[in-house]
């Protein structure tokens, strides 16, 4: 870094090969491999830690099997995350099993449940080991430097500049990046949103993973050690709709779906205590400009339906750093080979989005609208029946279409 005077106020120019926004599981596990590789790399975050409640815990097995790959296996297994080889769904009238991980190829056969914060936190202090990898929080991005058409770095809130031959926007679905680039994704629309917030849990609770499924909507417990992370799904744009009918109201609908909860609903005391996540699902046309890339949610906003929102990132920047770190180590990265990354992961995330759309037509929709009882669905029966299908859908979630795998290349 090195300080000058501009214009007229004091600024810093950090100068860098690989210039990532955004420190969620992309971008700090694209800076990482990167740094491993001997490319100098920046990853900028906008908080001033990782501290957020309302993030995705799973760490699905194709991320297991990085981790494997480059040594922090044993790292992991010190943080305080809970196995799960099954997901099941609870329905009015019973409970099926509608995906089975223990039968999953490799030697991670479920899904760890992990707060992000730590997941985050493991990946960020093995990656500050490096000596070509800076971790900058505080980081706002506010604006793209460009010369001519090139994309030449960000400037930040505090009047940073980050100077870079290649910028990837790893920020997110309400991406910073994209949205200074110009660039407008491809919606295909939601039928739902997310009402998250937090209850205390027993320590003689069981641990783990309840989706749980009712007339007008569905919710999830995340378990949390000493609390659960609640998703409550509503309509679409019902928000305020179920604010104006009171949080008592919303806490009824809470214990309808989820008796045993009953007795701790006083802990939602205000709508504060409520968030509420806008569900998208879309699409970049194109994945990049003139130096500069975006990947993970920022290319692709997912649903939450299956949980794969972060295993899609996360693989995405496997395959960046793959295609693109020799190229960037050497210094012989060409503008074209950008295109490698969307062309390698446009299939899967196609797929992906794919199946999405199709559970939201056929079982969100109609699940919202509904009013009694709601019984388990035939094919869910089936599938709960049928060991070889949930093997298969275990398979979609816990690895994805196209698993990617990273060779090191450390120097």
């Amino acid at each position: 870094m090195r300080p000058y005077s501009g214009d007229g106020r004091r600024e810093v120019v950090v100068e860098t090969t690989v210039c990532v926004v955004g420190g969620g599981p992309a971008g700090v596990v694209l800076g990482l491999l990167l740094a491993r590789q001997g490319v100098e790399v920046v990853v900028l975050e906008k908080h001033a830690d990782f501290l957020r409640d309302f993030r995705g815990d799973t760490v699905h097995p194709s991320t297991l099997n990085l981790l494997d790959e480059i040594g922090l296996s044993a790292a992991l297994a010190e943080r305080p995350g809970r196995a799960v080889d099954d997901l099941r769904v609870t329905f009015d009238d019973g409970t099926v099993r509608v995906a089975d991980f223990s039968r999953l190829p490799g030697p991670h056969r479920h899904i760890l449940f992990l707060p992000q914060w730590d997941f985050l936190d493991l990946l960020a202090a093995a990656a500050e080991t490096l000596p070509s990898f800076t971790l900058l929080r505080s980081a706002e991005v506010v604006s793209v430097l460009r010369d001519g058409p090139q994309v030449v770095g960000v400037r930040t809130a505090d009047g940073r500049e980050v100077r870079a031959r290649l910028t990837v926007g790893c920020d997110g679905r309400t991406s910073a990046v994209r949205e200074l680039l110009g660039l407008r994704p491809r919606e295909f629309g939601a039928p739902m949103d997310v009402l998250w917030f937090r209850l205390s849990r027993r320590p003689d609770e069981p641990a783990g993973l309840d989706m749980l499924v009712g007339a007008g909507g569905l919710m999830l417990c995340i378990d949390r050690g000493d609390y659960f992370q609640c998703a409550y799904v509503i309509a679409k744009g019902g928000y305020e709709t179920v604010r104006a009918a009171g949080l008592d109201a919303f806490r009824e609908r809470v214990a309808a779906r989820a008796p045993r909860f009953a007795d701790r609903l006083g802990e939602l005391a205000t709508w504060a205590d409520v968030r509420l996540l806008t569900v998208q699902l879309n699409r970049l046309r194109h994945w990049s400009v003139p130096g500069a890339l975006l990947i993970g949610d920022a290319a692709h906003a997912m649903s939450p339906i299956g949980g794969v929102g972060i295993n899609l990132a996360v693989q995405d920047a496997v395959a960046t750093a793959r295609l693109l770190g020799p190229a960037l180590a050497a210094g012989t990265l060409r503008d074209a080979d950008l295109a490698k990354v969307e062309r390698r992961r446009r299939f899967p995330t196609v797929v992906t989005q794919g199946a999405q759309r199709l559970a939201q037509r056929r079982v969100v929709d109609p699940l919202l609208a509904t009013t009694g009882a709601v019984k388990v669905p035939a094919p869910l029966r089936v599938l709960d029946r049928t060991p070889w299908l949930q093997r298969l859908a275990a398979r979609a979630v816990g690895l994805g279409v196209r698993p990617e795998h990273f060779v090191s290349r450390s120097r």
